[in-house]
């Protein structure tokens, strides 16, 4: 299937602006959505991975960079997960699994990433917890791990950590999952590359609309977080991409 064909790009294009929005206004790099697109429009599996890290890197770092600039990232919250999960990354993406154990990996951290959309995880504590070491980096390393294996930056899972442990509020789990986000992606696809993956061509025509979407979902998330509406809608497509990934 020729995935740049005007009917198949035009509609991708247009979810995937809306999708790389929403993903960096809470400081996301939007693997986890831009993976269910992919699966949505029954991309080839080989395309998925580093396409999805790709534009991990570009979304989260245009993400972190907005963040970091309205004074939200915490260098003592952030470092603990990150010594264990760059180098895990690296491991995850030079790790090849198969068809079926990827999809099924896959299908878990989407629906915990419409779990995340729809709030689930609970809001923010008003004091904030002192931060584990041992524990985060013991949760660094998984995450960077798993997101290296099947092409996500990790902070899916990191958000919610943060805030359900109390070690920090929104906007700062926001932050710091964003370079979070950003050093797993390097890692990952250094990884992926160094075992002898290619980057698809695909990929490199939707960094532009990924960044667009990224930059102004980040500028937005980066001063308030009002965007319900969106977020259901974007979880109704993660639903739909769980279940056909489950189903092809």
């Amino acid at each position: 299937m020729n995935v740049l064909q005007p009917e198949i790009l035009l509609p991708f294009m247009a979810i995937l602006l809306i999708v790389s929005f929403l993903y960096a206004s809470v400081g996301h790099g939007g693997a986890s959505g831009y993976l269910a697109l992919m699966a949505l429009f029954s991309f080839p599996l080989l395309v998925l991975k580093p396409t999805a890290l790709l534009l991990n890197i570009f979304v989260s770092g245009v993400s972190f960079w907005f963040f970091r600039k309205n004074n939200h990232f915490n260098w003592k919250l952030f470092y603990p997960f990150a010594i264990t999960s760059i180098p895990m990354a690296f491991l995850g993406g030079y790790i090849d699994i198969n068809a079926m154990l990827y999809k099924q990996i896959l299908g878990v951290f989407l629906a915990i990433a419409i779990l995340r959309m729809l709030n689930i995880f609970g809001r923010e504590k008003s004091r904030a917890e002192k931060l584990n070491l041992l524990g985060s980096a013991i949760i660094g390393s998984a995450i960077g791990l798993f997101s290296g294996m099947i092409g996500i930056g990790g902070g899916i899972i990191l958000s919610p950590v943060i805030i359900l442990l109390g070690w920090g509020n929104m906007k700062q789990a926001a932050a710091v999952s964003a370079l979070f986000i950003f050093v797993n992606s390097m890692s990952g696809i250094s990884g992926f590359l160094i075992k002898g993956g290619q980057i698809p061509m695909e990929a490199w025509y939707f960094i532009p609309v990924a960044v667009v979407g990224g930059s102004l979902g980040a500028l937005y998330g980066s001063q308030k977080f009002n965007l319900n509406t969106l977020k259901y809608v974007l979880a109704g497509v993660l639903v739909i991409a769980t279940i056909k990934l489950f189903l092809v």
